[in-house]
């Protein structure tokens, strides 16, 4: 889990600690004024994770706030945990009832996901949908696309004169794919990852399904959007995929992006202020590792720059006349970076083992790592909308309407 060298890049100056961190975590009835433990929306820092219940109870209320800064800030705000229980904690101890941990820092709002934002990504998909989801042929369809199409696609501007172009010609050669659609034309591939309250935080399982032989990680940028478009910080996110699913058939996108345990996000949602900008973040880099069992070791970088959309443009796709999101939205920006490194077989490419340690790093955003078991097996979701209102309505006087 999170180490000693993390925590003291988290405190550098520009390290995430330095900022507003909204987190949620699980406290336990000890620490509560009421005698009641359940999810609590927290600000943390360097020193630990500090209550706000008292002047929001959900995470999705708080983001709407136009006084969020000022209230992170607040000095007599009360202690509740410390940051080594929240980040030292190992997976299987994560929900016990007895302990803080730290829980997905979204509650009420949609989940939902961009896809195909990234060239590089763009290309994948090609080569899944070609595949039918068989790895085997991963490589040879790789070569063949990236001799025949190349890998300046980023420097196409989605849905552009020379995008439209580029897109006859791949007609005309018998290229075209429902994939190079949303990643060059006007409309971008924007999905429903999972449902609200669905998602794990840092060191939760993650969860694919037995049945799956060819899966991976998607190290992602995860935005916090208020109802009202307002794009409010950022956070880390893994969107974990079936690839061979999904290569089957486009319609399976349900089946290979959300079941169990299958979105991952966290630490925390960093808060956008004078020093930490959308645009400075998109000037880094998400850095992934993955660590089998067995010694197996690969990783990758998501270079945040080199996005085919811009993300105020992915948000203006989301929200707008024809979608309202009346609880904010979560909306992961997609990646550029998938492992393809063999694993099994020669030419086999990537897929998860059980055991396996995904870990998720951004310099401004920290640390989100998880272990990964099956669907069938990691901790059942069990806490939806119903009971986590009436755990709120127990804690807590519900404003009029809730």
């Amino acid at each position: 889990m999170t180490t000693a060298t993390d925590l003291a890049a988290w405190s550098a100056p520009d390290g995430p600690l330095s900022g507003l961190l909204v987190g949620r975590i699980h406290l336990p009835a000890e620490r509560c004024p009421a005698g009641i433990g359940g999810p609590t929306p927290v600000a943390l820092r360097a020193d630990g994770a500090y209550d706000l219940l008292p002047h929001g109870p959900t995470v999705a209320d708080l983001l709407e706030r136009p006084d969020l800064a000022d209230l992170l800030r607040r000095p007599d705000l009360r202690r509740v945990a410390g940051l080594d229980e929240l980040l030292d904690g190992s997976p299987a101890d994560a929900r016990r009832p007895d302990r803080p941990a730290l829980l997905s820092p979204f509650d009420l709002q949609c989940i939902r996901a961009c896809g195909v934002t990234f060239a590089e990504s763009l290309i994948e998909r090609v080569i899944e949908e070609g595949a039918r989801g068989d790895a085997a042929r991963a490589r040879e369809l790789r070569e063949r696309l990236v001799a025949a199409i190349g890998t300046e696609l980023g420097r196409i501007v989605p849905g552009s004169d020379g995008a439209m172009a580029l897109k006859a010609e791949l007609i005309a050669s018998g290229l075209w794919s429902q994939y190079l659609e949303v990643g060059i034309g006007p409309d971008a591939e924007i999905f429903t990852k999972a449902p609200v309250l669905a998602p794990v935080g840092h060191g939760e399982r993650i969860g694919v399904r037995r049945e799956s032989a060819w899966n991976n990680p998607e190290p992602e940028v995860v935005l916090a959007v208020a109802s009202d478009g307002r794009i409010v910080g950022a956070t880390l996110g893994n969107d974990v995929n079936l690839r061979d699913f999904e290569g089957r058939s486009a319609l399976l996108l349900g089946e290979a992006k959300d079941n169990n345990a299958s979105a991952a996000i966290g630490p925390a949602i960093r808060v956008f202020d004078g020093e930490f900008t959308l645009d400075r973040l998109m000037t880094t880099d998400v850095d992934l590792e993955v660590r089998g069992r067995e010694g197996f070791l690969t990783g990758g970088r998501n270079r945040l720059g080199k996005i085919s959309r811009d993300p105020r443009a992915l948000v203006r796709q989301a929200v707008g006349e024809t979608h309202q999101y009346p609880d904010g939205l979560a909306l992961y920006l997609g990646t550029m970076f998938v492992p393809t490194a063999d694993r099994e077989t020669p030419g086999g490419g990537f897929t998860h083992h059980e055991g396996d340690i995904v870990r998720i790093s951004n310099p401004l955003l920290g640390v989100l790592e998880n272990e990964v078991g099956w669907c069938d097996a990691v901790p059942p979701w069990t806490m939806g909308i119903r009971a986590f209102v009436g755990n709120l309505a127990q804690r807590t006087a519900l404003p009029p309407g809730r």
